[in-house]
């Protein structure tokens, strides 16, 4: 008895030095590569952005397929639920707060690095630690939709799990088994088209994203405390500013996908990347 009793204390012993050594940012990467130009590779983390303005946390949407929707209405300073879209540069540096929902374009961030997300907060879920993640750039996201080797079969809007959006896959993709994937965009512009062109359960979708599959949920857009265009429109930041009062996104449509731009202080989706070393 006094055996089985050590060995059991030994195997929690190890489960906990393997748990301590397991790192948080690890586990927030989905482990495949993206190319965003022709020396850049990225890993993209395995949720969009979140705020708790409330409790002033940061973390990762616990699915890819996660957004908050309309609950986006409810932001404020001292609102204790959480929010999605974000006004431009919004990371907290010098008084940009993620709450803010000013219509005054010169109140944005101006592109410098503290105004990356990424770079100036702790992601509870992803490290903990700032200057882990980053927002990609323009080049970057037009390198990743149009440039990148055999990049027309490696986008496709989608149905999943009920949430319409993009997908974007990996540079070595492998099809799992008993599923398929049609590459680009419907054939008209409306919420219902999505799953035209393809649609997977949760259960399809986990074979999809455990060989790499990105998704980009449509989160629709946010101007002051109002939401438009959820589940119909996808709007994603670059770190890029477009002129003084825009910046560079990725945007879609159930039959578009492409690199745009939108108001700073409209509030769109941030999805993180991490550079592969």
């Amino acid at each position: 008895m006094k055996k089985i009793v050590r060995n059991l204390m030994l195997l929690s012993v190890a489960t906990t030095m393997f748990t301590a050594c397991s790192k948080e940012s690890d586990v927030a990467v989905i482990q495949a590569i993206f190319s965003v130009s022709d020396s850049k590779q990225v890993y993209f983390s395995r949720g969009n952005l979140q705020y708790n303005p409330k409790k002033n946390i940061w973390r990762f949407a616990k699915h890819q397929f996660d957004i908050v929707g309309k609950d986006n209405k409810n932001i404020s300073k001292k609102y204790r639920g959480w929010i999605d879209l974000f006004g431009w540069g919004t990371s907290g540096y010098n008084g940009k707060n993620p709450y803010m929902t000013s219509s005054n374009h010169s109140d944005y961030g101006d592109g410098e690095t503290n105004y990356d997300w990424g770079v100036y907060n702790k992601i509870s879920n992803g490290g903990n630690q700032t200057g882990q993640w980053r927002t990609l750039t323009h080049d970057e996201w037009k390198y990743l939709r149009y440039d990148r080797t055999n990049a027309d079969a490696l986008y496709a809007t989608a149905m999943v799990n009920g949430v319409n959006g993009c997908i974007f896959l990996p540079d070595n993709w492998t099809l799992p088994d008993g599923l398929t994937f049609t590459s680009g965009v419907a054939n008209d512009y409306s919420s219902e088209y999505y799953k035209t062109v393809n649609n997977y359960s949760a259960k399809k979708w986990a074979k999809m994203e455990a060989n790499g599959a990105v998704f980009l949920p449509a989160a629709g857009y946010r101007y002051g405390a109002e939401v438009f265009d959820v589940g119909s429109d996808g709007h994603y930041w670059s770190i890029s500013a477009f002129d003084d009062y825009g910046a560079y996104c990725l945007r879609f449509y159930s039959g578009y996908v492409g690199v745009s731009s939108d108001d700073r202080d409209c509030g769109i989706s941030v999805r993180l990347v991490q550079d592969v070393e």
